[in-house]
């Protein structure tokens, strides 16, 4: 009897198979003539040469759909399945401003004109700087960007930091071990990859440091290669960390820098490294510095009230 094997290498084989296999039991609809058995990692059919040729070749099509989608169920297995050669089986929705699909085939794009520019400014640049209030989507766009370059394996991994400054607390007095102390702080961008990636492949990525997470004096030291790194609330970031940071760039590397100038957390007469690089860097070739503003906010339309009334009251003082 034929056999034919298919290592499911670029996405999570239980997500693909389906919830008690419920996706593999859809595609059995369609070959009843061959034996179909998912286990582990690798999906095994056995029978006639010529419909197992079919069947690999529209499996390969749903890999293919589901590494770019993140979505896979009886509609779009149907569709699969039954499309023609060169038709192009996509989800509704997507435009031009879209960065990727995240878990459940959510359309992750960008919203406002500046969000736009920014993922203009990430296309041609290397390293780009996004400055703006908070709510304006800097971090979430950026970490889109880098999950969308690691899905295309234009970098082999993600990294994401922030400095690890307290704003009015002391991370020494919370309990746990330094992983346990440093999560909640760094939970904002969990949040935006749990939103991007599915959460098997996810705690997968990052066991295997395909994806990490981790504070800022951690860079020190490390050459930065193959990678989408993103310093996040880098306005806390001193004059000596934002210079370390800046020169752990290496090959085939992009670097995002996203802070709020306005929301500083350094003890006082402390320079902020942000603020410093945007003056010298400003007019730096290949490296693209993006302001957003109000008028970008997506979170709740309350936010963009409070950020307007903080501004009369600091123009006042």
């Amino acid at each position: 009897m034929n056999e034919i094997k298919i290592d499911l290498t670029e996405v999570n084989p239980q997500e693909f198979f389906g919830n008690q296999n419920s996706n593999i039991a859809r595609l059995r609809t369609y070959f009843p003539k061959i034996k179909i058995v998912a286990r582990g990692n690798t999906l095994k059919a056995y029978g006639e040469e010529n419909i197992l040729q079919e069947f690999s070749k529209r499996t390969d099509m749903l890999i293919a759909h589901y590494g770019k989608y993140n979505i896979l169920n009886d509609e779009i297995i149907d569709r699969i399945v039954m499309a023609g050669e060169q038709e192009n089986v996509a989800l509704n929705g997507g435009t031009e401003t879209t960065i990727l699909h995240g878990v459940g085939g959510r359309i992750i794009k960008a919203k406002t004109f500046n969000q736009k520019r920014l993922v203009e400014s990430m296309n041609g640049n290397d390293m780009v700087f996004a400055i703006g209030p908070a709510g304006t989507g800097k971090t979430y766009t950026g970490v889109a960007q880098a999950v969308k370059a690691l899905k295309e394996k234009k970098v082999k991994r993600i990294v994401l930091t922030r400095p690890a400054v307290e704003a009015g607390e002391n991370l020494g007095f919370l309990p746990g071990d330094l992983n346990e102390k440093l999560d909640p702080y760094m939970q904002p961008l969990y949040d935006a990859l749990r939103d991007m990636i599915p959460s098997e492949t996810l705690k997968s990525h990052i066991e295997k440091g395909i994806i990490q997470i981790a504070p800022l004096a951690f860079m020190r030291g490390r050459t930065l290669d193959n990678a989408f790194v993103i310093l996040d609330e880098a306005q806390n970031s001193t004059h000596s960390q934002m210079k370390m940071f800046l020169t752990r760039m290496g090959k085939n590397a992009k670097f995002m820098i996203t802070g709020d100038p306005g929301q500083i957390d350094l003890p006082r007469r402390m320079i902020s490294g942000l603020k410093e690089a945007l003056l010298i860097l400003k007019n730096a070739k290949g490296i693209g510095i993006i302001y957003l503003d109000d008028k970008d906010v997506i979170r709740h339309p309350l936010v963009k009230k409070i950020i307007d009334a903080y501004k009369t009251i600091e123009h006042d003082n």
